[in-house]
């Protein structure tokens, strides 16, 4: 191998993984990280070196950050509609990943419980069964098979495995099942993730509920009795003999050969018909369905053979043998029901587990008692049992696991129009249930997106007309008092219509007129005109004016302070024009066929030329 090839490596993470050159000039790797210390460059780091798998600053190092779980994904869905399935749930540690030689979390990536444990309805098909079925319209090596469930030894439990019908092999047609499926016949627990996981016989992962010895959930062993022995023939005859009577209803049957073979083996039913006569010598396992069970066939370490089965049975059965050359020895061993007449008529059982309150942040389960008929189970009143005998209600925590980041949505607030479209609004938070008292308020990034809407639109019935009033008018006068006027007209709700008066109700028509006062009037005030002409055109003389009482708008008023009424008139001084030669002051005289001087002086006329000429002497004040 040549040189490190540093081109190549620039668009590579070395750190985590190293590329070379080899002298074929092949890009080739052994999928190993370069050593501590090797020079690196990033988009965001131009000189660094490789440290605990990353490129960091060239001389810097920086402290790992170990990793935290992220949120659980909510629940999925169940696995079955019936008969115990599987829902899981996951998380990832990313909040945050771990980085420079951080620790990653620990503890369950992903986490599952039960649902749907009730009882499928009579006559379902198998779960396995159905599964193999599917396969049926898949071509395996280019032809098509019709596929049942193999129930054989030497495959893994939790694998699909099928059998061809009507050919002689069979194969693995998935990896896994689906979760929910039993594990193996006559049995409780479940294959999840393609692994075998116990439940409780409540069909609940986790849970601790276990038959008794009589297949009661939940029972204390009182329903049934064991009844063993060791059957040996006094003497060989022709013929079946009699070795003991299996009640209908026993459960844990078990029957061995000492004698190393079960082939004189025959068993009865209740209608005097053999069921089963000699069982083959082969020391493979077999299933033999019977009564409404299955039996097994198996072979022990010291070569004996036995029949075994759960139970229960559906009719009574009578053990047989046939004693014909030798003797045959017989070891039985089974759990039949306790008699009508011995058994407690009623009993306490607990229920299963009821279904967690709280799917996340901390529920609770309940296992209550309930009082059963012991002879089928059956539940009846309470008063059928003992009360002092009555077993303890139990209650378990669950789900304690933080809840996912959700939204918080109040409720709608009121429509903000009582008639026609209005809006109204609601409280939307993005909050983590913590616990089932506590939680944190988030920012609205961590919660799903998009946020619910927090205003939405609301309609109510039609409006009725209302009145409708424009702005006031400006204060008429703008003094003193006076009036403000408007226009109130009856108008449609959407104010786009305008209707006759009687529309509207008279009593809630707002008013068209209000009084008002901006300010006080200014008071009235004297006002006197332009001085007239002095009366005279030389010496002393006198001008007048006229002095009258306005008021602010300029009409005659008599509100003006007499005292400070202004003079209208006063004396005056005209200036002497110098005479010319030759004439005196005796010149200026009235002429005396004018009789009426004084009435020019009274009435203002000296200030017209003719009137000053004729009455001089008035006139000057002579």
């Amino acid at each position: 191998m040549s040189s490190v090839a540093s081109n190549m490596e620039s668009n590579r993470e070395v750190c985590s993984e190293l590329w070379c050159l080899s002298k074929s000039n092949r890009c080739i790797t052994n999928s190993i990280p370069a050593a501590e210390g090797t020079l690196c460059q990033t988009h965001t780091i131009d000189k660094g070196w490789c440290y605990k798998r990353v490129c960091v600053p060239f001389g810097s190092r920086p402290e790992g950050v170990d990793g935290s779980w992220g949120p659980w994904t909510p629940w999925g869905d169940c696995s079955r509609t019936c008969g115990g399935g599987v829902s899981s749930s996951s998380r990832h540690c990313d909040s945050p990943r771990p980085t420079i030689g951080g620790k990653y979390c620990l503890g369950e990536r992903r986490r599952h419980r039960s649902c749907n444990t009730e009882d499928c309805l009579p006559g379902s098909q198998d779960f396995r069964e159905m599964q193999c079925s599917e396969f049926n319209s898949v071509p395996f090596r280019g032809k098509f098979y019709s596929w049942k469930a193999y129930r054989g030894g030497g495959v893994k439990a939790c694998s699909l495995t099928c059998l061809a019908e009507g050919f002689n092999f069979y194969t693995e047609r998935a990896a896994a099942v689906v979760d929910g499926t039993p594990c193996r016949p006559d049995t409780v627990d479940i294959c999840v993730s393609g692994e075998c996981k116990h439940v409780g016989c409540d069909r609940v992962l986790g849970s601790d509920l276990r038959e008794d010895k009589c297949r009661v959930c939940g029972g204390d062993g009182s329903a049934c009795e064991t009844i063993e022995g060791v059957f040996s023939p006094a003497l060989a005859g022709p013929g079946y003999e009699d070795v003991v009577w299996i009640p209908k209803g026993s459960v844990h049957i078990f029957i061995q050969d000492l004698n190393l073979s079960l082939s004189h083996l025959a068993l009865k039913g209740d209608q005097e018909s053999l069921l089963l006569e000699g069982l083959p010598g082969t020391p493979q396992p077999h299933r033999l369905p019977l009564a409404g069970t299955t039996f097994h066939l198996r072979q022990g370490p010291d070569q004996t053979q036995s029949l075994e089965a759960l139970g229960p049975i559906n009719a009574s059965l009578v053990v047989m043998v046939l004693a014909r050359t030798e003797l045959p020895a017989l070891r039985y061993r089974f759990n039949a029901p306790i008699s009508r007449d011995t058994l407690p008529p009623y009993s306490w059982h607990y229920t299963p587990w009821t279904k967690c309150s709280a799917q996340c942040a901390g529920g609770s389960q309940v296992q209550v008692v309930e009082c059963r008929n012991q002879l089928d189970s059956s539940a009846v009143a309470p008063h059928h049992c003992s009360a002092h005998s009555k077993l303890p209600k139990r209650q378990r925590a669950c789900n304690t696991e933080p809840c996912p980041p959700d939204w918080v949505v109040g409720n709608w607030s009121r429509c903000s129009r009582s008639c026609d479209a209005g809006v109204r609004s609601r409280s939307v938070v993005c909050q983590r249930r913590v616990s089932a008292a506590e939680e944190k308020a988030l920012d609205d990034s961590a919660c799903p997106q998009p946020r619910p809407p927090v205003l939405e639109a609301c309609h109510g019935p039609t409006c009725p007309p209302e009145w409708a009033a424009l702005d006031w008018s400006e204060c008429t006068p703008s003094c003193g008092p006076g009036l403000r006027h408007r226009v109130v007209l009856c108008q449609s709700a959407d104010h786009r219509a305008t209707l006759p008066a009687a529309h509207c109700p008279p009593a809630a028509k707002p008013p068209a007129t209000m009084r008002c006062n901006l300010r006080r009037c200014p008071p009235a005030r004297w006002v006197a005109s332009e001085w007239g002409e002095c009366s005279v055109q030389c010496g002393l003389g006198q001008q007048q004016r006229s002095v009258h009482c306005t008021s602010h708008t300029g009409q005659p008023s008599r509100e003006c302070t007499e005292t400070l009424r202004p003079p209208a008139m006063q004396q005056c001084e005209a200036k002497c024009d110098s005479a010319p030669p030759g004439d005196g002051p005796e010149e200026c005289k009235d002429v005396n066929k004018v009789a009426y001087c004084p009435l020019v002086l009274k009435f203002q006329f000296c200030s017209r030329s003719y009137f000053r000429q004729m009455c001089c002497k008035t006139c000057q004040g002579r």
